[in-house]
């Protein structure tokens, strides 16, 4: 089971350690789908997927000589299939992750070896009426259904049978933002911590964060984990553990994703309030979803006066705070073509460098001047280089200046991902998650995620803790990486791409976190271009 164990209720887990002082509040902000199908199952109108047959195996496209069966064991990269819309409703075609297109011939075969459409590669998708989510997919030049038999793929059948119909497992990034089609507003928790509602503008923190958990064993459906470590039931209230109730089939609409009860009604935002429920047997665009990335959302401590910059007082951005808000909040937004990054307030302003060096969030715009390099420093913080080629620095007064040519401790801040107060860690091989048989050594290539709590200590430093014994990550003699400490060891976390960060180890000296062979998690090399980035 792709299983995420999470919080305890609502007690705002990112928070200051517990030799650093009281908790935090968590704020935050997203405003831009995801980047791609790889990064999100169910990304506008692309979705990737795996397709699980009547045996519980998984459909895979084998790396050498196009071969196509359905023996995978679990989702991994050769069991990743992308949805691709045609233009008709629900036809789409499935490409593997070679960039091949599955196809039926005239023959009946079915091929994965084409870079190309044909009309042979069209596929309809017909969702059984039975509330199991489970999909037929009707090939529509031969009008067959495709089929597995034990190490081939057919398209044989007129009618589909069990051998017929696909379970749906969504590569998702595990944690979401769901927005409604319908409302066009994101989910977040209620004020209560008892709801789902649909009214956020903007999806801002972590109580506008969800998982959508794939329980094989329950049917290949899914269920909605919030942040506070509760589970939707379809009456619409939040509840401590899975039931029945809980339980919601994944359907396809035109590139929109619909979930369905195991009576047959579909979720939908209902009344004043919004309220996340079923009540519906018919599917319009009130009973449909997108998911999307949630945005890297941070806050910074100057290294010179140990403030949080902060626009609370005005345009100017200036390091004067001692707590974190929404004003201490930042959403990073990365530029691709430049690789570089816009840091937006939650009042949809921009860092921007102003005539005189000044940095101001007065742009509602995007500039070429509100573009900044994060340049990481081997002590964990980070520097700001503006577009005119000088670092940020902190006045005494608090105020931020792009006037120094070289990085000295007033170039320096020091770093916190507001937004993920748990993590889930995936490398090419796989999720970071416990090793077959025991329970404290972590590998990264399990297909079951384990949920990292984040704790914030000093000067960027952060604890990262197993959700399940509540111990804390340390590094062996050898390397390894185990969850069995009593004593927090620091990490720093460094922001590198939309989607992936590196772990470095916070003591003098620290190397990197890296995937070695065979799902090893271990200290690795001191040099970051040999670092492994890892999907969060």
């Amino acid at each position: 089971m792709i299983h995420s164990h999470v919080l305890a209720p609502h007690s705002h887990p990112y928070r200051q350690h517990k030799k650093g002082g009281q908790e935090i509040d968590m704020n935050g902000h997203n405003g831009v789908n995801g980047l791609n199908g790889e990064l999100n199952g169910v990304c506008k109108s692309t979705w990737t997927i795996g397709l699980i047959n009547v045996q519980f195996k998984y459909l895979t496209a084998e790396t050498f000589g196009f071969k196509i069966n359905a023996n995978g064991a679990s989702l991994k990269k050769k069991q990743m299939w992308t949805l691709e819309p045609t233009g008709e409703t629900n036809v789409v075609y499935l490409r593997s992750h070679l960039d091949k297109y599955l196809a039926v011939d005239s023959f009946g075969n079915v091929t994965c070896e084409s870079e190309e459409k044909d009309p042979g590669s069209k596929f309809h998708i017909v969702v059984n009426d039975d509330a199991s989510g489970r999909w037929a997919l009707k090939n529509t030049a031969r009008g067959y259904f495709l089929g597995a038999s034990s190490d081939k793929l057919t398209c044989t059948a007129k009618v589909p049978s069990n051998a017929e119909y696909w379970l749906v497992h969504l590569a998702a990034r595990p944690q979401v933002n769901l927005r409604s089609v319908g409302r066009k507003r994101f989910a977040h928790l209620s004020e209560n911590l008892d709801e789902i509602h649909f009214d956020a503008n903007i999806p801002w923190g972590e109580d506008t964060l969800f998982t959508l958990e794939f329980r094989l064993e329950e049917g290949g459906r899914y269920a909605i984990h919030t942040c506070n470590n509760k589970y939707l039931s379809r009456e619409g209230k939040l509840v401590q553990a899975v039931t029945p109730n809980c339980l919601f089939s994944a359907e396809y609409h035109t590139g929109q994703l619909a979930l369905r009860d195991g009576a047959g009604g579909y979720l939908s935002p209902i009344g004043s309030k919004a309220v996340l429920k079923s009540r519906s047997n018919v599917v319009t665009k009130d009973e449909l979803f997108t998911l999307e990335d949630s945005l890297p959302q941070a806050s910074f401590i100057a290294a010179l006066n140990s403030r949080y910059v902060s626009v609370k007082q005005g345009v100017d951005v200036t390091a004067n705070q001692d707590e974190i808000s929404d004003h201490e909040t930042f959403q990073l937004e990365f530029d691709n073509s430049t690789k570089r990054w816009y840091l937006r307030t939650m009042q949809d302003k921009y860092w921007t460098l102003e005539t005189g060096g000044g940095i101001q969030a007065s742009g509602d715009k995007r500039s070429s001047n509100a573009l900044f390099d994060l340049v990481w420093q081997g002590d964990g913080s980070v520097c700001f280089r503006a577009n005119n080629g000088k670092f940020l620095a902190t006045k005494r007064s608090g105020h931020l200046y792009a006037n120094s040519d070289s990085v000295d401790d007033t170039c320096k801040y020091y770093f916190y991902l507001i937004n993920r107060p748990i993590l889930v860690l995936k490398c090419e091989q796989g999720f970071v998650g416990f090793k077959a048989g025991s329970p404290v050594r972590l590998e990264c290539n399990r297909a079951i995620y384990e949920t990292i709590q984040v704790e914030r200590g000093d000067k960027g430093v952060v604890y990262f803790k197993g959700t399940q014994n509540g111990k804390y990550w340390h590094v062996d003699g050898e390397g390894g990486v185990n969850v069995d400490s009593d004593i927090p060891e620091g990490f720093f976390i460094e922001l590198r791409e939309p989607t992936r960060v590196c772990l470095k180890v916070a003591a003098p000296g620290g190397g990197y976190l890296s995937a070695g062979k065979n799902g090893a998690f271990r200290l690795g090399d001191h040099d970051y271009a040999n670092a492994t980035k890892w999907e969060y």
